[in-house]
């Protein structure tokens, strides 16, 4: 839409704001009396002509300016341009106009005008408009659809309700998630853009990275570099609040590690700190098997998953990637200089959690299920150790094209 036809919509949205009363918005309508009443006492009609003539003439006055402040607000709303300025003019420009305020009412069909308008497109140059940050969606969704995930649940939401609360951050906020294929890393990854970022993953202040498909062959690594640092770059100018995602980070090359660190750094100034809020997330399956033998040594113990801490099980995953041989991720600078925040464990998922995974793929696709169904979804997939056949060995990775099985 441009902004002819949303000037058109401005205006007709005035319109009626102004025509639902009389007198000044915000103010209850004046009780009308006979045409001799609102003659007045002037003894002739020229006088009284001239008065209403005035009366006229100020009340037009004043819906002008109310106009241009209707008008200016949505423009700033929208198209983020010369806001500062215009708005210190116009309070000079209607400053002699005490009696006409900006109503409460036409500021919220603005809000929603301006919402409707950028759910189609675009609203600022920098992407930031399109920023929601809707934390108590994300709180919902990690409570309703992550399964057998005590740990990241908590860890996720703390970490960042409390860096997007807060007023200064010393520096990027830095999330590393591990865990067996299939426990939830993507599944978290892509809840956390969708509610932080109206446009979910598709947002230009979130970027995705997978080692295999953008970096593939290590004879290129300058070229990578080079080229992942022009688009960390850009986005993060682009974006005060940008979300970076590294899949497969233990297959990232170690130029490649080298060259992201300065972005998650200690800012080294306060007005850096202000400009920038971005967040970074390692996805990995390293550590996996540190993961499960903690969770299978609680259940061979008659101990409920979710007495397993964070504490425990940050310290086993750390000192296993210490000891991990050739492994570019787990000796580099990330871990070593503490640039990671937090390491977020994904526990290995079992079979109850598989029936709510395939619970949810038949919800989501409009389908009813029983029980029984479920359980055979379920009964299809391949569960490890060999003697408690406790964990999936995938997850609920498959589970979406399990149910295709079952389908009339």
């Amino acid at each position: 839409m441009g902004r002819g036809g949303l000037g058109c919509c401005c205006v007709l949205l005035l319109l009626l704001l102004l025509l639902g009363g009389s007198g000044s918005p915000g103010t209850a309508p004046r009780p009308r009396g006979t045409w001799a009443e609102e003659q007045g006492p002037g003894p002739e009609g020229t006088a009284w002509a001239t008065v209403r003539f005035e009366a006229v003439k100020k009340h037009l006055g004043a819906v002008g300016a109310l106009s241009r402040q209707y008008w200016q607000y949505l423009a700033c709303k929208v198209w983020q341009e010369g806001c500062g300025d215009e708005e210190r003019r116009e309070e000079r420009e209607t400053g002699a106009i005490p009696s006409w305020g900006f109503p409460l009412v036409g500021q919220d069909y603005l809000e929603i005008l301006s919402a409707w308008y950028c759910s189609f497109g675009k609203c600022c140059e920098t992407g930031d408009c399109r920023i929601i940050n809707n934390i108590t969606g994300l709180e919902a969704d990690l409570s309703g659809q992550l399964h057998g995930q005590h740990l990241a649940k908590e860890v996720v939401l703390r970490a960042v309700q409390g860096f997007l609360q807060s007023p200064q951050p010393q520096k990027a906020l830095v999330l590393s998630f591990h865990g067996w294929s299939g426990t939830g890393k993507n599944f978290v990854a892509r809840m956390m853009a969708s509610h932080l970022y109206r446009d979910g993953l598709k947002s230009d202040c979130v970027r995705v990275f997978v080692s295999l498909l953008h970096f593939p062959h290590h004879n290129y690594v300058d070229s990578y570099k080079a080229q992942l640092q022009r688009q960390i770059s850009e986005t993060l100018q682009r974006c005060r609040q940008a979300l970076l995602i590294f899949d497969e980070a233990e297959k990232l090359h170690s130029s490649l590690l080298d060259a992201i660190k300065p972005f998650m750094a200690h800012y080294s100034s306060k007005g850096q700190a202000d400009q920038q809020r971005p967040i970074f997330l390692f996805l990995s399956n390293l550590g996996g098997n540190t993961i499960n033998e903690v969770a299978l040594d609680f259940w061979r113990a008659g101990r409920a998953r979710e007495e397993i801490s964070l504490e425990l099980l940050e310290e086993r995953l750390r000192l296993e990637l210490q000891e991990a041989a050739e492994n570019s991720y787990a000796h580099s600078h990330l871990l070593r200089e503490n640039l990671i925040d937090f390491v977020v464990p994904f526990l290995p998922l079992e079979y109850q959690h598989v029936k709510l995974c395939a619970r949810d793929a038949l919800l989501a696709r409009g389908l009813p299920y029983t029980e029984a169904t479920l359980d055979e979804v379920a009964q299809m997939m391949v569960f490890v150790p060999k003697e408690e056949k406790l964990f999936s060995a995938q997850g609920c990775k498959s589970v979406p094209q399990r149910i295709n099985y079952f389908l009339p």
